[in-house]
């Protein structure tokens, strides 16, 4: 890093809720927010936004020219709005990065539907600018009406992460004081879900913990799929107002051996966490916030690599898939909020099924993971302000 960059707000939009406050106390319940939902040939779990919150999202659908905007651009207007109030950034001075793996995957399949529908092969006027995937972050844009650039990119289930990283390297070239970036999914659609159970990949029965994140002796892979956005103010330096400081990132991404999986010692991650601690003794890191998506392979191999890179006196691990899923490009400004409100409110947040977990004496330095298809890995550690 070459100079401090700092988090001054963050907000976000899940099953967890859409305030910090309601996240953290979903954080110190032991329950899941897993429910059944039909997806017209089939039914699955997924993680999803409450009605309370849904109804907030169709409000704003009803505002302007947004009512033929995908969910993820939806999600993520709702929570730039709330960062950027939080940050009192009212200049409109600043930059944007917000990314998805997936994209509009509500309107590709609506307009792929009715094309296939239609005698001539027609199809929505809107069915092109709508599904771009920089309609994301342009449409944030046009709604705070900012000066900067608008930027929008899928690194698979990295993405959110590669957008801080993004927002910290304009930051430091001097093109840019301020970003906003992050990560919105809408992705509890039927052929996303279909995608991920084709893959073998997909939590197949319900439970009272469904998703067994780092439960290493688990037979069968359990992940499930959830839906939201997170985003984050960044600013040089370290403003008081900062909510955690980000004291080191790291990035990899390591030759494919198979389509969706990473090596079994993650050599990704092993590079990414080594250079996110550039500089800082790994006796520091007391928490990571892993990937873990709660495939059988994925758990295992990320685990490894910090094995590899700490030894066996590593510092406390933790996911929050267990409780809201994968939400794919979302996921990994999930886990950096995570990380903020266990360093903000000095407690660990473990998983309820295992025993024994490592709990820190103290919270300073949190490290926090992501990864996606193809290997592309992300580390950042967080400090605190």
């Amino acid at each position: 890093m070459r100079e401090k960059i700092s988090i001054v707000s963050m907000a976000s939009l899940s099953a967890l809720g859409r305030s910090s406050k309601e996240v953290w106390e979903h954080y110190l319940n032991d329950e899941p927010t897993f429910v059944e939902q039909s997806f017209e040939k089939f039914s699955a779990l997924v993680s999803t936004i409450n009605r309370t919150n849904w109804s907030t999202v169709e409000k704003l659908r009803q505002e302007g020219h947004y009512k033929d905007l995908d969910a993820s651009v939806l999600f993520a207007i709702t929570v730039s709005r709330l960062a950027v109030k939080q940050a009192k950034w009212n200049d409109k001075e600043f930059g944007i990065n917000i990314g998805s793996s997936r994209g509009a995957t509500s309107l590709f399949e609506k307009y792929y539907d009715e094309f296939k529908m239609n005698n001539l092969g027609k199809v929505a006027t809107l069915s092109s600018p709508t599904t771009t995937l920089g309609n994301i972050s342009s449409w944030v844009g046009h709604d705070l009406q900012v000066k900067g650039p608008t930027i929008s990119h899928s690194i698979t289930c990295s993405t959110a992460l590669h957008g801080v990283l993004n927002g910290i390297a304009w930051i430091n070239s001097g093109m840019s004081e301020r970003f906003l970036v992050g990560g919105s999914e809408a992705s509890n659609t039927p052929f996303t879900l279909a995608q991920m159970r084709a893959l073998k990949i997909y939590a197949g029965k319900n439970s009272k913990y469904p998703c067994k994140t780092l439960d290493f002796s688990k037979k069968q892979n359990t992940m499930i799929i959830g839906e939201g956005a997170s985003v984050f103010c960044l600013e040089k330096g370290k403003p008081q107002k900062a909510l955690a400081v980000i004291e080191g990132i790291g990035y990899a991404t390591e030759p494919l051996q198979h389509n969706i999986s990473i090596s079994t010692n993650a050599d990704c991650f092993q590079t990414s966490m080594g250079m996110a601690m550039k500089g800082i003794d790994k006796k520091e890191v007391d928490i990571i916030v892993m990937h873990a998506p709660g495939t059988v392979k994925g758990d295992l191999s990320e685990y490894n690599a910090i094995k590899k890179v700490f030894g066996n006196s590593h510092p406390s691990i933790t996911s929050n898939k267990w409780k809201i899923g994968h939400t794919l490009g979302a996921s990994g400004g999930f886990s950096l909020e995570m990380a903020i409100l266990m360093l903000q409110n000095q407690k660990f947040i473990g998983i309820p099924f295992l025993s024994n977990q490592i709990q820190p004496s103290q919270i300073n330095k949190v490290m926090v993971n992501a990864v996606g298809f193809g290997g592309n890995a992300v580390s950042i550690l967080l400090s605190l302000a």
